[in-house]
């Protein structure tokens, strides 16, 4: 049987951050629900889909995973014209990925339209299972979150699943909200 959606929606979402922070595997772990140990670094960006339900409206998400090296960060605003939507991530294990905050955010709004201007960021904490190596405490990356006018603040493990789906689904959830479909 052919199920008939309300509406269906395309969404850009723009996934950022330092180099070995954990992008390409919180990306993963959303797609496939699989823990891929040994990811190769990403060369540039690279697009995965998703496609979802929410109150009876199909969405389509285009996952842009950004490759974090420094020779690829000036392409980056032309991968973020059109988003909907972005992630900034860091290693809850390496204080120097989280300090690079602003770099990575006007970065990314470089290549934002006017109107694109506003669209929800969320800023996520990756590795949460290496708490024996954490150097980054919760209250100090929510610091960093009212500092910067984001729209939330999560922790996960790509590893374990840990709030894993929590990251899409809040964003998602921020997303419709501006759209005004809820």
């Amino acid at each position: 049987m052919i199920k008939i959606f309300k509406e269906e929606k395309t969404y850009k979402i723009c996934v950022f951050g330092d180099t070995g922070v954990g992008k390409t595997t919180l990306t993963q772990r959303y797609l496939t629900s699989i823990f891929h140990l040994n990811i190769i670094n990403t060369m540039g960006a690279q697009l995965f889909v998703k496609f979802v339900e929410v109150k009876n409206i199909r969405i389509t998400l285009q996952i842009w995973d950004f490759g974090g090296e420094d020779i690829f960060r000036f392409l980056l605003p032309a991968y973020s014209y059109g988003s909907s939507g972005g992630i900034f991530m860091f290693d809850l294990t390496n204080n120097s990925t989280l300090e690079k905050i602003e770099d990575w955010l006007a970065t990314f709004k470089e290549g934002l339209t006017k109107d694109e201007s506003e669209i929800p960021i969320i800023m996520v904490g990756g590795k949460l299972d290496l708490q024996d190596k954490r150097t980054i405490s919760t209250k100090y990356a929510r610091k960093f979150l009212k500092s910067h006018n984001l729209d939330s603040y999560i922790e996960c493990s790509a590893k374990t699943g840990q709030n894993v789906e929590l990251v899409f689904e809040k964003l998602i959830q921020k997303i419709l909200k501006n759209s005004g479909l809820i």
